[in-house]
């Protein structure tokens, strides 16, 4: 008998369902380079009600969602701050500058949260003709890198009124605001209210297929939607996958808290075998980030050792191992991967 695995590098590796498959297949749609796709305006229009802005735009990544974000606040040679383990920075490829000429800055942040003092000690709001002007502020909600941080909301409105002040953007990546909504309780408009654009993510705890969406008011989306077709994210008959974010919308949002409490569970039980390797009330939602180091392995030793007792994680750095669950990965699989992770640590510790 063959032994399942337990992927648990990413919640981007869920599939959809057989009754989004369902929901898919029978899609109304049309052109939507010429705006035409009923089911694509129908999601659009929901998630923008659902953040409290005026209109939304269809991507085909969390990736193109931001950089058309960022680039609706900054132009060359303007900058773009956030912390130094925001996604943006991290896994976009230097996207902002490659394509933008948007130049960056950041501050150190614990587990991602956002440092209110700090950030506006960082930005420049008028750099004038010597120093690089701040456009715009970048806040990730939950933070990947962090651990699945949610961003207290005190903290995101604090900041929101103090860049308002001064001419600043803020753009919220919410690749997992669902997964900030659920966890804290906060609505999704309180959220949208913090930032000028926000993008959020399908293809995650969702469980659609693939796309994100990029909300903002309508003359920025009207800015955006010829920015990804500058992009090459212009779409043609895409109702089909806009249907699976529908479908997610009214059937895996509330479930989210399934994965948060099994992330929780198995931080838990790693916590009892070797407690300097988590604190399972930093655990917020369903990612669980390991200090491998505090065992005395590197980030790609523990993932190398999980995956030869078949649970996959991803290697973070030198000292981190990332762990994140989703809809594919139910009670049984949790408590096999649980084993497995206090197993190993459990013999390290010895």
């Amino acid at each position: 008998m063959t032994v399942p695995v337990v992927d648990l590098r990413s919640d981007t590796l869920t599939r959809p369902t057989r009754e989004m498959r369902a929901a898919m297949v029978d899609a109304e749609v049309g052109d939507d380079v010429y705006g035409e796709d009923p089911t694509v305006a129908a999601l659009e229009a929901r998630v923008a009600a659902l953040l409290g802005h005026e209109a939304a735009l269809f991507m085909p990544t969390g990736s193109m969602a931001n950089q058309v974000g960022l680039r609706l606040h900054a132009g060359p040679g303007q900058e773009v701050i956030t912390d130094h383990l925001a996604h943006v920075l991290r896994a976009e490829l230097g996207a902002a500058a490659a394509f933008s000429g948007i130049t960056t800055r950041s501050w150190v942040a614990d587990r991602g949260l956002l440092d209110v003092d700090t950030a506006l000690a960082v930005m420049v709001p008028d750099g004038g003709a010597y120093q690089v002007s701040t456009a715009c502020v970048v806040v990730e909600n939950t933070h990947n890198f962090g651990g699945g941080t949610v961003q207290p909301l005190a903290d995101l409105r604090r900041l929101r009124e103090a860049t308002a002040a001064v001419g600043v953007g803020v753009h919220l990546d919410g690749a997992r605001l669902w997964n900030a909504h659920v966890a804290s309780g906060v609505a999704l408009a309180d959220y949208g209210a913090c930032a000028d654009t926000v993008s959020v993510c399908l293809s995650k705890g969702l469980g659609a297929p693939v796309g994100s969406l990029l909300v903002a008011d309508a003359t920025r989306i009207g800015q955006a939607r010829v920015w990804r077709k500058r992009l090459g994210g212009g779409m043609r008959q895409v109702g089909m996958l806009a249907a699976a974010g529908l479908y997610a919308l009214d059937h895996h949002l509330d479930r989210l808290a399934d994965d948060h409490a099994r992330a929780r569970r198995a931080a838990e039980a790693v916590a009892l075998v070797a407690p300097g390797v988590v604190d399972p009330a930093t655990v917020e939602t369903n990612i669980l980030v390991l200090d491998a180091a505090a065992a005395g392995r590197t980030g790609a030793e523990l993932a190398t050792a999980a995956a030869e007792g078949g649970v996959l994680g991803y290697p973070m750095g030198p000292r981190h191992t990332r762990f994140v669950w989703h809809l594919d990965v139910d009670d049984e699989l949790t408590d096999r991967a649980t084993d497995v992770l206090a197993d190993l640590l459990r013999r390290r510790g010895a």
